[in-house]
């Protein structure tokens, strides 16, 4: 309430009176001791008590909160993703949540429909970034850099149907890298595929392989089987569905809601049935249809080196040459690549679907020049992560195992079983705290010592130093392992030193 300067008591009883009364707009007049005249107008609505209406406390549709134990598994999964991303020479970036709208709708298309909107007061039409693929494009176009090799760990949101049994979100982490820079051609590419190895084989998730594929040559097989340029990007993102549907689930898509000709579905089935390894881009060379496409011929051609290097990698047996692969993303102009867990033989038994692709991605050559004023292009190739489906399945592994989890890394509890030796534990416990020691005590003035006994047990605590009359008159410390129970007395000054050796044994 504005200051009115002092008020008559009167005055503030016909304020309190007017409160009181159904709400309505309610005017004061205000009279200064020094006869000065303040007019203000306040409102008031006083409102009648109402019960809250029955709701569920619930996260939003496809989103998730994550336990304390859940953090630590996540955790160790992005520690080795991003050990794998440093090995390799990348650096780190983040980049905002939301871009400008405009900047993201024409690079998706099809996937704009997808997009979380959100209203600026500032005027600014902003959207909730898609991946993390299109702000560095922005990134590299907004700074003028023409070579980058980065990785980036950020959440990103779509708007589409979750499926949280199989590990998809609207809401979930991509763990990204990339490549930016004019290099020979498939260098970068092949290491990306090494860093997919890598990092899958150190998850130890089980077998996977990568299914590998180039748009060009996607581009020259839509051409030559007929398909219309304008369906170009359309079909292709049904295609992209074949991890997920049947063949003829998709071909319907393709016919009875975007209008291919059911003859043309047919050739494009023709060639996505086909998988294999390098002896199979040799046939696809030989092909009387596709040698027709000099488009399809340059990504025939790209993915016979890339299979050189792979082989030199020693990774090859993990890649298959799938015609099926689209990738259905618009920026993607040559390799393309995915990576898959295919399901044990129970799942298979159960006819279960997989969790689909646990990493993705490929080579994006003009994505960078659609955001520079100049047009000048940036070639780049990467992966993504998908870190929420590996977490799934780490997580189903776990609890199948019956594995524990620890919260927490203390190391050290500072305990006592005597009263008034609270001054005493905060000495200790800063004492381990600047050593660069996790330790931890009760909050509690004087807690029992089965009290921090059991804490110590619970939460997994390797060690315990305990002190009381005893130990404090003889100048020691009890250092307790708390798995065997067993104690041993050691000199005050080496306590330190004492857990250091101890936790270096561990």
């Amino acid at each position: 309430m504005p200051h009115l300067g002092p008020l008559h008591r009167g005055v503030w009883a016909a304020l309190l009176r007017q409160l009181l009364r159904p709400p309505r707009a309610v005017c004061i007049r205000a009279v200064g001791c020094h006869s000065q005249v303040a007019e203000a107008v306040l409102t008031s609505q006083v409102k009648t008590h109402q019960e809250k209406p029955n709701f569920i406390i619930k996260v939003p549709k496809g989103t998730r909160d994550l336990s304390p134990q859940q953090m630590v598994v996540r955790e160790k999964i992005l520690d080795k993703i991003i050990s794998c991303f440093k090995r390799h020479g990348a650096q780190a970036l983040d980049t905002p949540a939301f871009e400008l709208t405009e900047m993201l709708t024409e690079k998706y298309e099809d996937s704009c429909g997808l997009m979380y909107d959100l209203k600026d007061q500032g005027g600014e039409l902003l959207s909730l970034r898609y991946d993390l693929t299109v702000p560095f494009a922005r990134y590299l176009a907004m700074n003028k850099l023409k070579k980058m090799k980065r990785y980036q760990v950020g959440k990103v949101w779509r708007r589409e149907s979750p499926a949280v049994v199989q590990g998809r979100y609207r809401e979930f982490c991509q763990c990204d890298f990339d490549i930016a820079g004019e290099f020979d051609p498939m260098i970068p590419d092949a290491e990306c595929l090494k860093i997919v190895c890598e990092i899958l084989s150190g998850l130890q998730l089980g077998d996977f392989f990568i299914k590998v594929n180039d748009r060009r040559l996607v581009d020259g097989m839509f051409a030559v089987c007929g398909v219309p340029e304008s369906k170009f990007r359309t079909i292709c993102s049904s295609m992209d569905k074949l991890d997920k549907m049947s063949w003829e689930d998709v071909k319907h898509e393709m016919v009875a809601k975007k209008g291919l000709a059911p003859e043309v579905a047919d050739r494009v089935g023709d060639f996505v049935q086909c998988h294999g390894g390098l002896s199979l881009v040799e046939e696809m060379f030989q092909d009387p249809r596709l040698s027709q496409s000099p488009l399809a011929l340059q990504g025939l051609g790209d993915l016979k080196l890339l299979f050189e290097y792979l082989t030199l990698f020693g990774i090859a047996e993990k890649i298959s040459f799938d015609l099926s692969l689209a990738r259905g993303l618009d920026y993607y102009t040559g390799v393309i690549y995915e990576a898959v867990l295919p399901p044990s033989p129970a799942q298979a038994a159960k006819e279960t679907l997989n969790v689909g692709s646990v990493a993705a991605g490929g080579r994006y050559d003009r994505l960078v020049a659609q955001f520079d004023p100049n047009g000048h292009n940036v070639p780049c190739v990467g992966l993504s992560i998908g870190v929420e489906r590996i977490f799934h399945l780490v997580e189903q592994k776990m609890k199948l195992s019956g594995e524990r989890i620890r919260t927490t890394e203390t190391q050290v509890f500072v305990a006592t079983p005597q009263k008034n030796f609270l001054g005493e534990r905060l000495k200790l416990i800063a004492e381990l705290w600047d050593a660069g020691i996790k330790a931890e005590m009760l909050y509690k003035n004087n807690p029992k010592l089965l009290t921090q006994l059991h804490y110590c047990e619970k939460a997994d605590i390797p060690l315990m130093v305990i002190i009381g009359e005893q130990e404090q008159s003889e100048g020691v410390l009890k250092l307790r392992s708390v798995a065997s129970r067993e104690e041993v007395t050691i000199n005050r000054e080496n306590l330190v030193a004492e857990i250091q050796k101890r936790l270096s044994e561990c």
